[in-house]
């Protein structure tokens, strides 16, 4: 398949993609300071209804570009320079307090950059800001007792989603094409999808992480495939911080070409447990799999394979896990928590160890089910989400400490199987809000993953302006 042109460029340097503004800088168009100043201007127009920024330093951002600026002009440029950037506010950046989304945790500067933002440091990037996200990260929502409340910059009544959330909604309005999130079991690519951006879970371990967990990783947040690809080139590069990583590969993360012709793609319309699917976000999701069959692809039907004992049995592993970090605090900090992630959390103090542990194991049990419903095809397609953008005050789409994860059947699976998971736009609702598209892939296919999420970007039709909130 033949690479499209990127669309026309804006006149407006805050929504350039990276890709161009590297050619514009080599060419001595543009210049790193007129971009960040040009973000900058875009930052102070949305972010008073947006509060997707933590720890904003437009100072040091204008700093920063201006260096990158000399470095161009000597012939020193570095792989990414003067790329303007946020990094998710769990990923740690030295000199800044890592509050985890909760009142209740000291504001204590860290020592040093974690490996994700320290390689785009070291590649030139302009780091911007942190972003905002909920609780702890236990919520797809941008509801936070620390931050202000995030929202959707296609319908700011909306969610942006989460725990990924205010990068989701700084990638949508433009704050910069550069955006890194986190994710465990769902929370780069619920927000990629309901924020209408692009979003890639990598494999476990791809991109080094600290501090590590099972399940966590960290990826790319951004408006076009190609520049998520390029974030890639930076973010794998090794960090011995990280004892759970991938050996280092040079992959060919900037090759995205592909013919579809005779892959096998699994069409998983259905997650097994939790929320209905969506009407919308159905008929989108069996458009994009009509598009592929029409070009060559072999589509087939997918039976879902998770199951309740399978999402409960995480729910209570990850309640106790909650509970170790809040029940230390003391009762005027525990106070400070947000009173759903409390009530959630405590819904494991009493929880026995045989219950734990059998909680534990079904994240072995969903890995070993993951990896069994997918290997006979070359890439699996299905919905992010069953539901769409909520109203933007709800800690989830039910709203309910007792029923948390119903809406995550589709995603969580495969940060248990380590399997690569992207969120591509495929459209929009009737009122007008984004709907994703998840591709997955076999285990360690990143590269893969990005090309068919590449080929879908080409080939979708609902193509709309990005938001102006």
């Amino acid at each position: 398949m033949s690479a499209r042109p990127f669309p026309r460029l804006s006149s407006d340097l805050a929504d350039w993609p990276a890709a161009h503004l590297l050619e514009a800088y080599a060419a001595k168009a543009v210049s790193p300071v007129d971009v960040t100043k040009a973000v900058i201007a875009r930052i102070e127009a949305c972010e008073p209804r947006l509060q997707a920024l933590y720890a904003y330093d437009p100072d040091e951002a204008l700093k920063s570009a201006l260096e990158s600026e000399r470095r161009w002009a000597r012939g020193e440029a570095r792989a990414l320079d003067g790329i303007p950037a946020t990094i998710k506010e769990n990923i740690a950046t030295r000199g800044t307090p890592v509050p985890l989304g909760t009142a209740a945790r000291p504001l204590t500067p860290a020592e040093a950059d974690a490996p994700a933002a320290a390689r785009l440091r070291e590649d030139g990037v302009v780091i911007l800001a942190k972003t905002t996200m909920p609780d702890y990260g236990m919520l797809s929502s941008g509801l936070s007792s620390f931050h202000p409340l995030a929202r959707n910059p296609w319908d700011p009544s909306k969610n942006p989603g989460g725990s990924s959330a205010g990068a989701g909604a700084a990638a949508a309005a433009g704050y910069g094409p550069f955006h890194i999130g986190t994710d465990i079991g769902g929370s780069i690519r619920l927000p990629a999808s309901w924020c209408g951006v692009f979003g890639l879970k990598p494999s476990f371990g791809r991109v080094p992480i600290d501090p590590t967990y099972y399940g966590r990783v960290a990826g790319p947040m951004t408006r076009t495939v190609h520049d998520a690809a390029l974030m890639m080139t930076s973010l794998t590069r090794p960090d011995a911080r990280d004892p759970m990583s991938l050996p280092y590969q040079d992959l060919p993360w900037l090759d995205l070409a592909i013919d579809v012709t005779g892959l096998r793609l699994g069409l998983m319309m259905e997650a097994g447990i939790g929320l209905p699917l969506d009407l919308e976000v159905r008929a989108a999701v069996e458009r994009a799999a009509t598009a592929f069959r029409e070009a060559g692809a072999i589509v087939e039907e997918m039976k879902p394979f998770v199951s309740r004992e399978m999402l409960d049995g995480l729910d209570d592993f990850w309640r106790q896990r909650a509970w170790m970090d809040i029940s230390p605090l003391g009762e005027e900090e525990r106070a400070k928590v947000l009173p759903y992630i409390l009530s959630w959390a405590e819904g494991g103090k009493d929880l026995t160890g045989a219950r734990v542990y059998s909680g534990m194991n079904q994240m072995m049990t969903m890995r070993h089910a993951a990896v069994a419903a997918t290997h006979g095809f070359d890439f699996v397609l299905s919905p992010v989400a069953p539901n769409v953008a909520y109203e933007a005050e709800l800690a989830s789409p039910i709203h309910d400490p007792q029923r948390p994860f119903e809406h995550i059947g589709y995603t969580v699976a495969f940060n248990m199987s380590d399997q690569p998971a992207a969120s591509v736009n495929a459209g929009f609702t009737k009122a007008g809000l984004p709907i994703g598209l998840q591709i997955i892939g076999r285990r360690f296919d990143d590269v893969g993953v990005l090309r068919l999420s590449r080929a879908w970007e080409e080939m979708c039709s609902d193509r709309r302006p990005w938001p102006t909130p």
